[in-house]
């Protein structure tokens, strides 16, 4: 064994996992060397969750990164010819319909990022798994990609470090485990470990279950947990015997049972003959934090498997026998049997990405084997050129606000995401019930007075209606369709639809406290923000206005929208809530890099903000302003900044609307904002839910929303948001905006889609959430640009002012066209769409009071 150096450009702890080893293996790709892995295993580890992961793979996700990821991980396991392409099962059991639904669900998602995926009859089912009893199921999905890493991960992982070793950019050192981070000035210098310490200028946790105790050592945490899992073998079972399959059977999942089953191949094999099930616990979860966990020589098996009697998942496993009777019939094999650990998360996301207080130390943590390479591959892409090519918001570690890392916080959380790992299925728009009530607007009291409907996000308790405006619903009865289906219906409040009218009629309030707000400060603030934002920042001209904004990447791509209030001594930044904590890390860094003097301080929660718009708003507003002639359009013009006075408070008042109707953002203080509440509640004007605001006019309106219509994988142009001149001043991503300026088209542009059918085969009227594939009517195939960017929808609403089906997607060059006929598929059902716009076109006309059909 080399003996143990004392420098290294990179040091990985846990580089036994499968994760540790393909992000050493991606990093030497990407031209690295001088790296250094510990384990306090051996490696392959012998105790963490690659050493006995199921190790399968399926592709299902709703989501297009974690589908990539998944997806590139199959690749890379079969081209290191690990990796049986066995397919897969999920399926929905007679009367379960929410299952069945679900697995069309998933179809859909499949046909939007990628995978084939398809739904399939029990007789076909049971064709493809002998072992299934046809009777007990409805239908199936069938994954023909799926499949299993053999002959164990741990095997991929062990190949990956030794192919490192032998090309001489990797040190592997087992047995040694990591004892204190050192860090100087903010940044990480270097690891003590059990055999001496490394300096470094890299260091990257990929511990796994352990994950948070290194994190400790930085002084922070991960939001995280490990989760009992239990694994129960059955057998003998020699069906396959002689064969010298790892897997002879494609994976079975029974999610609507929490559980899966798989056999295990020749008895010659890896695990040696027998029937696997495996089930996540919904009822009362186990939790256990890495403290908790025993070394490997003080349990039975490994520091993650402790007893596990039968008797813990009786109801399920009978339940499975009644699916498989294959389990009755063979003897369970207790001592071969265990609960192993597996990592769950407070949003179902892993934490990747940079430490928010130590640069150079980075995170690869809560990754499952199904996306080790592919995470691996996103860390070190992401390392070596400061991006990925996949929208990586989801899982950056800095998206998280501090209250999201406290320890009860990531347990509540935890516990709920560990109840639902395979049921029930997730709602588009599932709230959480664990931590709410964190952070609540001034006016919080009286929003639940008025009945209000509420939803979280960053913290914040938002009211997506009010109970007290039921009664618009008759005088809107003919604009606001009841939504007969119930997943269409779920976590969505009817009179959010009627509000908006009575907005459009008159005006109304709607409470914006989940702003996310940044203070930038300091001699260099405006050089900075000029730097990072794509809009012109400096000068004499843009003090007093507020500008709305973008950051670019490197390569030019939107990574952040936002408004600056450009103001004498400082700007503000105003942000959405959950984009917010990401981009203040994202500012601190660069003004880090780029050596400026600014202070950069969160103020989110010293402000609030209410909207007020409408066709009345001005006339409105001049109720309770203390100098009404102020408010004149000759005196405000649009996107100025004006300091007014409200029941003697002091708002800074922004000419701006994001619901299409003329009005404001009132900006002040947190503690004035109930006095200003009320003083407009007192001239008889309506609160008017979120809903409104984030989903049906701003559609409505053909206007752009963060992470989900704006993400890094498309730039200014193709979201027709670029400015008509490019500012003089040099900004990140200038280069290739450029670039994409001078071309004659765009590969792709956002455009406008209004469903122009919506009636489903059982005749019910659908209003599709989530993300629907777009396809070509002629051939039923995924549109697909000439960037191999797949087309869905990014956003979709039903808009009640045009009385359609609203959605936003970025269709290929040669598809934008006006008029355009198209299909989306919503629950493995083909409706009409119609291309209404290409790029930013309005269907609602404020000015003119007048809806574009």
């Amino acid at each position: 064994m080399s003996a143990f150096p004392n420098r290294a450009n990179v040091v990985i702890v846990g580089l036994g996992g499968i994760v540790g080893a393909s992000v050493a293996h991606h990093l030497i790709e990407n031209g690295w060397d001088g790296i250094v892995g510990i384990d306090k295993s051996g490696i392959p580890t012998d105790i963490g969750s690659t050493a006995h992961a199921s190790d399968f793979c399926y592709a299902t996700s709703h989501d297009l990164l974690s589908t990539w990821s998944t997806m590139y991980s199959m690749d890379f396991y079969e081209k290191m010819g690990h990796y049986a392409r066995i397919g897969g099962l999920e399926v929905a059991r007679v009367g379960d319909d929410e299952r069945m639904a679900e697995l069309k669900r998933r179809v859909d998602s499949g046909r939007a990022f990628g995978t084939n995926v398809r739904m399939i009859s029990a007789a076909e089912a049971k064709e493809k798994f002998p072992l299934l009893e046809e009777d007990q199921i409805q239908g199936a999905m069938w994954d023909p990609d799926a499949g299993l890493v053999i002959p164990r991960s741990q095997t991929v992982a062990g190949k990956l470090v030794d192919a490192g070793v032998a090309a001489g950019k990797l040190t592997a050192f087992a047995n040694t485990s990591a004892l204190e981070l050192i860090s100087e000035d903010g940044r990480i210098t270097g690891v003590k470990t059990t055999r001496g310490t490394i300096m470094a200028d890299h260091v990257v946790v990929c511990a796994g279950l352990w994950g948070r105790l290194i994190a400790e050592m930085a002084g922070e945490d991960l939001p995280v947990m490990p989760v009992d899992h239990p694994l129960t073998f059955f057998g003998p079972y020699d069906a396959f015997a002689g064969t010298g399959k790892e897997i002879g059977y494609p994976l079975l999942r029974d999610q609507g049972n929490s559980a899966y089953l798989r056999d295990t191949g020749d008895p010659k094999s890896t695990e040696g003959g027998q029937i696997e099930w495996g089930y996540y616990y919904e009822k009362n979860p186990r939790l256990v934090h890495p403290r908790e966990i025993l070394e490997k020589d003080q349990a039975r098996l490994s520091p993650s498997q402790r007893d596990l009697e039968l008797e813990d998942v009786i109801e399920p496993l009978e339940r499975a026998m009644e699916l498989t009777p294959i389990l009755g019939d063979l003897g369970f094999n207790e001592s071969h049997s265990f609960n192993g650990l597996l990592q769950t998360t407070t949003d179902g996301g892993p934490s990747m990405g940079e430490s928010r207080k130590l640069r150079g130390l980075w995170y690869a943590v809560a990754i499952w084997v199904k996306d080790g390479p592919g995470m691996g591959k996103l860390i070190a892409d992401w390392m070596t050129h400061g991006r990925t090519h996949i929208d990586h918001h989801a899982i950056d570690y800095a998206r998280f606000n501090d209250f999201q890392l406290d320890p009860e916080f990531i347990r509540g959380r935890c516990e709920e995401t560990a109840a639902k790992i395979y049921n029930p299925p997730v709602h588009t728009r599932e709230p959480f019930a664990n931590g709410r009530g964190i952070r609540r607007s001034p006016f919080h009291e009286r929003e639940v007075e008025l009945g209000g409907y509420f939803m979280e996000l960053g913290g914040w308790e938002r009211a997506h209606g009010y109970a007290a405006n039921e009664h618009l619903l008759e005088k809107y009865a003919d604009q606001v369709p009841v939504r007969e289906n119930e997943w269409d219906n779920r976590h969505f409040w009817r009179v959010s639809n009627a509000e908006q009218l009575e907005m459009s009629a008159d005006c109304g309030l709607i409470n914006l406290s989940h702003f996310h707000m940044t203070d930038i400060a300091g001699p260099d603030h405006v050089a900075l923000m000029e730097y990072l934002c794509a809009a012109k920042i400096g000068g004499e001209a843009t003090i007093g206005k507020g500008i709305y904004t973008h950051m670019l990447d490197d390569e030019g791509n939107v990574r952040a929208d936002f408004t600056v209030f450009r103001m004498e001594d400082r700007c503000r930044l105003v942000n959405g809530a959950d984009a917010g904590p990401r981009d203040l890390v994202y500012m601190r860094r660069m003004a880090q890099d780029r050596g400026l003097d600014v202070t950069i301080t969160d103020v989110t929660e010293d402000y609030t903000t209410i909207g007020i718009w409408g066709p009345n708003a001005r006339e409105t507003l001049k109720k309770v302003v203390a100098e009404p002639e102020r408010l004149e359009v000759e005196n405000f013009p649009f996107a100025a900044i004006r300091t007014i006075e409200i029941a003697g408070r002091k708002v800074s008042a922004f000419r701006i609307s994001y619901v299409g109707e003329q009005g404001w953002e009132l900006h002040m203080r947190y503690e004035d904002g109930l006095a200003v509440w009320d003083a407009l509640r007192a001239t008889g004007i309506i609160a008017v839910g979120v809903e409104t605001y984030a989903n049906s006019r701003r559609l409505e309106k053909s206007l752009r929303l963060q992470n989900a219509d704006l993400i890094t994988q498309y730039n200014l142009y193709e979201a027709d948001l670029a400015r008509p001149k490019v500012k003089e001043a040099e900004f990140r991503g200038k280069e290739k905006h450029l670039e994409y300026r001078a071309r004659a088209h765009q590969p792709a542009m956002l455009c406008t889609l209004v469903m122009t059918d919506n009636i489903d085969s059982t005749g019910v009227a659908r209003y599709p959430v989530g993300s629907q594939p777009v396809l070509d009517p002629a051939t039923g195939e995924t549109l697909v640009d000439a960037l191999g960017r797949r087309s869905y929808t990014t956003s979709i609403a039903f808009g009640p002012s045009i009385g359609r089906n609203i959605a936003l997607a970025y269709l290929p060059w040669d598809y934008c066209e006006v008029g355009r006929k198209l299909e989306i598929s919503y629950f493995d059902e083909v409706y009409p769409v119609e291309v209404a716009g290409v790029g930013y076109a309005p269907l609602y006309d404020p000015q003119n009071l007048k809806p574009r059909s």
